[in-house]
């Protein structure tokens, strides 16, 4: 069934039928990857033996390069193998890296997380992509068809962020999993949901017409020719020749350093000088990406404790008065949870703020979910008033918190890609994308760092000492966040200036 691009932009209805097929490919993605997410932290340190600080520093640097290969997979998905390849690359990448943490977790730990990190950067950038390419420009159902696909991804972050945590630490099935094997099992489950979504893809592609095909060179004549057979084959070769680099790189956080202290500001020093080649007015919308950018790096920074600092917090603080729920599965999957019930009311709240011409700009909105991030960090902060001399303290108070942080969560991340591309030139397009994903990295790197700076109690120091210092900690991390979220707020009308006729 050969559609043609006209064909499927042409739908009746609400959604196109294809992105049923791209919201299950990409939820059982999600599942794998916020699967992942949920036991680095918790595994490296009851398995691995690891320091509270020393885990903070390497799940920082997993998750920075996995959005650093973000930038990277897209850049080779944009010029040589197409969305599809990409995606179909990345997804076997990550079915290796699982299925060898599975064989043996222990021994292979870093192997598994450099296969998976390399993989995750080549999936995730392309599909969004083929879902925007099934509406023509400007159709108004396109924010429709985002909000039902990030309807998929919170979905698979749901389930995948409960369940592998909650099977590794033998709260789930532990009567059918012997207890030596539940890592195994769990690793595994995020293998087999990869191959779920690849197998539904591969159904997919025959009702995706052109729509990610790999791209083709443009001759002199104006004719089109395919992209050589050896440069798509470099880049399977090259992808894997960096797994060995990854793995040195994330099981050593040394070289991390080096790494982030050199890309940041080579990027920044190109993003200047591509500068002095366009018009004031494009310079200007420049800046205030810029902006953006250097905001969204803290605002990850403090966020994305979650997969780090706050999964000790979870194992070690706090009680299962949630109805009898796993904390950690709480704290890997309560964001998600809370996005696909708010999501829906939240757009509807500010279409009718639009209405009443009240709808606050994007500079604004970025304000609020820095002001919501703090307020979050608080409410932790607030948990060791409810703390036993064990120090442990209230599940229910904690996914309170959870909630108003995901308030300021979707009023940050949603805008993020759309301004990146609002704000940048036609030729700085990709870089821009690059630059945003790059920020995601940063500010990973950084939440890594937060967390290791946290994990500061003695090893000797009880229970309770630990929450003391860890609920102090993010007291400083909500302060900080209420204090960004004012100064963007303030500086506002200069950023709304820079940014031209852009909303």
């Amino acid at each position: 069934m050969n559609l043609t691009l006209e064909e499927i932009q042409n739908f009746k209805g609400k959604y196109p039928r294809q992105i049923w097929s791209l919201f299950f490919s990409e939820m059982w993605e999600r599942f794998c990857f916020y699967g992942m997410r949920g036991m680095l932290t918790y595994f490296m340190i009851t398995e691995l033996m690891m320091k509270e600080d020393e885990s903070q520093l390497q799940y920082g640097a997993t998750q920075a390069f996995v959005y650093a290969f973000t930038f990277v997979g897209g850049l080779f998905a944009d010029k040589i193998l197409g969305f599809r390849k990409s995606l179909f690359w990345g997804g076997m990448l990550m079915i290796v890296g699982s299925i060898i943490l599975s064989i043996d977790p222990h021994q292979f730990f870093f192997l598994g997380i450099a296969f998976t990190v390399i993989g995750t950067g080549f999936f995730k950038p392309n599909i969004s992509t083929m879902v925007g390419k099934l509406y023509k420009a400007g159709d108004t159902r396109t924010d429709a068809g985002f909000s039902l696909f990030y309807g998929g991804i919170n979905l698979g972050a749901l389930l995948g962020g409960y369940f592998c945590i909650a099977i590794g630490q033998g709260d789930l099935l532990s009567n059918y999993i012997p207890e030596d094997k539940r890592w195994n099992v769990a690793f595994s489950l995020a293998a087999i949901v990869m191959v779920i979504s690849l197998v539904n893809f591969i159904f997919t592609q025959k009702k995706l017409g052109p729509i990610g095909l790999q791209p083709q060179k443009l001759n002199p004549d104006g004719s089109f020719s395919p992209i050589k057979k050896w440069k798509e084959y470099g880049v399977y070769a090259l992808s894997l020749v960096f797994v060995p680099i990854i793995m040195t790189m994330v099981s050593k956080t040394d070289y991390t350093d080096y790494f982030m202290w050199t890309i940041g500001p080579l990027t920044l020093i190109y993003l200047f000088y591509e500068m002095t080649k366009v018009t004031s007015v494009e310079r200007n919308k420049l800046l205030a990406a810029l902006v953006f950018i250097i905001f969204s790096i803290i605002f990850w920074g403090i966020y994305e404790q979650s997969g780090g600092s706050l999964s000790i917090f979870a194992a070690k603080n706090l009680n299962r008065d949630l109805l009898g729920l796993n904390p950690n599965g709480v704290n890997n999957s309560g964001g998600a949870f809370f996005i696909i019930f708010l999501a829906i009311p939240i757009g509807l709240f500010w279409i009718w703020l639009n209405k009443l011409k009240l709808e606050p700009n994007t500079i604004i909105k970025f304000g609020l979910g820095f002001i919501f991030l703090g307020l979050g960090y608080y409410v932790i902060f607030a948990t060791k008033f409810f703390a036993n001399a064990q120090g442990v303290t209230s599940l229910n108070i904690f996914t309170l918190a959870l909630l108003v942080i995901t308030l300021g969560e979707m009023c940050l991340s949603p805008i993020g890609l759309s301004i990146m591309t609002k704000l940048s030139t036609e030729k700085l397009q990709g870089m821009m994308m690059g630059m945003w994903f790059l920020a995601s990295a940063y500010g990973q790197y950084v939440a890594g760092i937060i967390g290791a700076n946290m994990a500061s109690a003695k090893e000797s120091s009880s229970n309770l000492e630990k929450l003391i210092t860890y609920t102090n900690g993010y007291k400083d991390l909500g302060l900080y966040a209420l204090i960004a979220g004012l100064v963007l707020i303030l500086i506002s009308p200069l950023v709304k200036k820079l940014m031209q006729d852009v909303h």
